[in-house]
């Protein structure tokens, strides 16, 4: 990630060609048979149906939530590949404690990362995602070493917490402990990354803590319910996690300079309330460049309504009351495929295309022609691209429905 304007010769390539050659994603899309139990399933019949209280007297059940997502990536220098470029997130996978994996265990989105892990024995999940700083190169460093270590730290910490035994997990926790773990990898001498770190709980709270120009959308029965905002020291200049070696130190007090360096401790934190239905959508600058929020919205709309997890009435927009045949893969299938999976794979399509197109401006587009008018800027911006998308699903739900206008 620059942290000055850069001069890139974008080649001109109509946006059909930028996209792989893939049947239609929602015509693989064959939503599961609703599983006859499940662990958390097995938890809630439990918890309501002990001991029992009279019907007079029973306190109302208490909400619970469960979480599914998927994300999709492409590395700058390679296409999009829809049969590989996609991963859906099983709640019930060990997470191993010997985390460094070898570069080519990573997935393929170049310096952007991105991690989802259970917390603890909970259905909690704690998810974000990190975009190496590309000025690192000049140094001799990969930005990716940062950036990918840096969530796989944050995942080990996430599935290894104790619930009711150590603190309550908090997401600037989470993003401290995975930079100080990084700070402490010799094998990291220097590098940074932006930083979205979140934590859903299962009473439908999420808490973000946000560093830099990676960010979130929430969207509610078609319509965009809430963001980040970026935080940036100038133009393309986002606050960034780093480790400085001693030697550029020294460098920068003798001769002056000095390397951007934040903390967690100056991460935005924001809290939201979740609702049956909500789409989550977290993601490095690569598509908050080159897609508007509204056209993020329209992407995940199409696939809600074309699959019927969302419903037009007379009454409004409303959620099917069950999303688990939408959100669980069909293991049988030869590609499975699941809403979360289908949303995250086409945003990311999407930026992808954007990004090589020079002839629709995207928000980068804008922000330049608004600061730089001199600099002729058109068209997307060439970057590596990860987008994590969550569906929430609450079990019991109070019906949710939006009204027409």
């Amino acid at each position: 990630m620059a942290t000055t304007l850069p001069r890139l010769v974008l080649p001109r390539k109509r946006l059909s060609d930028q996209l792989v050659s893939y049947r239609p994603f929602l015509a693989l899309f064959r939503p599961a048979a609703p599983p006859s139990s499940s662990l958390h399933h097995t938890r809630a019949f439990s918890a309501a149906h002990a001991d029992m209280p009279s019907q007079d007297t029973q306190p109302p059940p208490a909400r619970k939530f469960t979480y599914h997502a998927a994300a999709s990536y492409a590395s700058k220098h390679k296409r999009l590949n829809p049969n590989s470029d996609l991963f859906h997130f099983n709640p019930y996978n060990r997470i191993q404690p010997q985390i460094k994996r070898p570069k080519s265990k990573r997935p393929a989105s170049g310096q952007d990362a991105f991690f989802i892990a259970r917390v603890g024995d909970t259905n909690a999940v704690a998810l974000g995602v990190a975009d190496g700083v590309g000025g690192w190169e000049e140094s001799g460093v990969d930005p990716a070493d940062f950036s990918h270590s840096f969530c796989d730290y944050m995942a080990l910490a996430a599935y290894e917490h104790k619930p009711g035994v150590s603190p309550l997990l908090k997401a600037r926790a989470l993003m401290q402990k995975g930079y100080d773990d990084v700070c402490s990898d010799k094998s990291i001498p220097a590098g940074g990354s932006t930083a979205c770190v979140a934590i859903a709980s299962e009473d439908g709270k999420l808490e973000i803590a946000n560093l830099g120009d990676s960010g979130f959308i929430q969207l509610r029965l078609n319509a965009v319910n809430s963001y980040t905002e970026p935080q940036t020291h100038a133009f393309n200049t986002p606050y960034q996690l780093s480790v400085v070696p001693e030697s550029m130190l020294a460098r920068a007090a003798a001769f002056g300079g000095a390397q951007l360096c934040d903390y967690p401790k100056d991460a935005d934190v924001t809290t939201y309330n979740l609702k049956h239905g909500d789409i989550l959508v977290f993601a490095s600058d690569g598509l908050w460049d080159n897609v508007f929020n509204q056209d993020i919205l329209k992407i995940a709309s199409r696939i809600m309504t074309t699959c019927g997890a969302w419903k037009s009435s007379d009454g409004g927009i409303r959620v099917i009351d069950n999303l688990a045949p939408f959100t669980q893969a069909d293991d049988s299938a030869q590609r499975p495929m699941t809403l979360q999976g289908a949303i995250a794979l086409e945003i990311a399509l999407t930026a992808k295309a954007l990004s090589l197109n020079q002839r629709i401006d995207g928000p980068f587009a804008k922000e330049v022609q608004k600061y730089y008018p001199q600099e002729d800027w058109h068209g997307g911006k060439v970057d590596d691209i990860c987008v994590v998308v969550v569906v929430v699903s609450e079990e019991g739900k109070p019906q949710a429905v939006k009204a027409k206008l």
